[in-house]
């Protein structure tokens, strides 16, 4: 496996991802490898979606991203709706 520095993070982008990973229970490293994996996940499938249009939907490629960020915007880590019991 490869590595990763990221230089010149501000301290109050560190001390925020500090606690959010402290308070989801994992070290900085595992929680900012989460983020990392999400978002490759992401670009794979935005690759995916460009490559393969949907027959008879006249939507684009940007507005089925834009779709599908603003739904994901809308969830918490375990995926559920934001404010839900």
């Amino acid at each position: 496996m490869g590595a990763i520095q990221i230089k010149d993070v501000p301290d109050e982008v560190r001390e925020t991802l500090t606690a959010a990973a402290r308070s989801a229970g994992q070290s900085l490293q595992s929680y900012l490898l989460a983020i990392l994996e999400r978002e490759a996940r992401f670009a794979r499938n935005l690759e995916i979606v460009k490559q393969a249009p949907l027959p008879d939907v006249e939507l684009s490629s940007d507005e089925i991203m834009a779709a599908i960020q603003a739904s994901r915007r809308g969830r918490d880590e375990d995926g559920q709706t934001r404010g839900a019991a």
